[in-house]
């Protein structure tokens, strides 16, 4: 199946051109970009989860010195 999308003509022949650099067609060189889209934002939430989850560590991790601190101090 073919679809027809609206670009500039300088957009169209920026991307023809970077197709034959590559030596794609359109279209291969429009599924390669949608691919490296997709790849960006998986990373991007993945990055979310990691930073979130980084700031969940450093609070435990800040609580939990806290605790032994009071421990050693409780048996002092």
């Amino acid at each position: 199946m073919t679809a027809t999308i609206k670009v500039s003509d300088e957009l169209r022949d920026r991307l023809k051109e970077q197709a034959a650099r590559n030596g794609l067609t359109l279209g291969a060189h429009l599924a390669h970009l949608a691919d490296a889209e997709d790849r960006r934002w998986r990373l991007d939430l993945l990055k979310s989860a990691i930073d979130a989850s980084s700031e969940g560590a450093a609070s435990h991790a800040a609580e939990t010195e806290g605790w032994e601190r009071t421990e050693l101090t409780d048996a002092t």
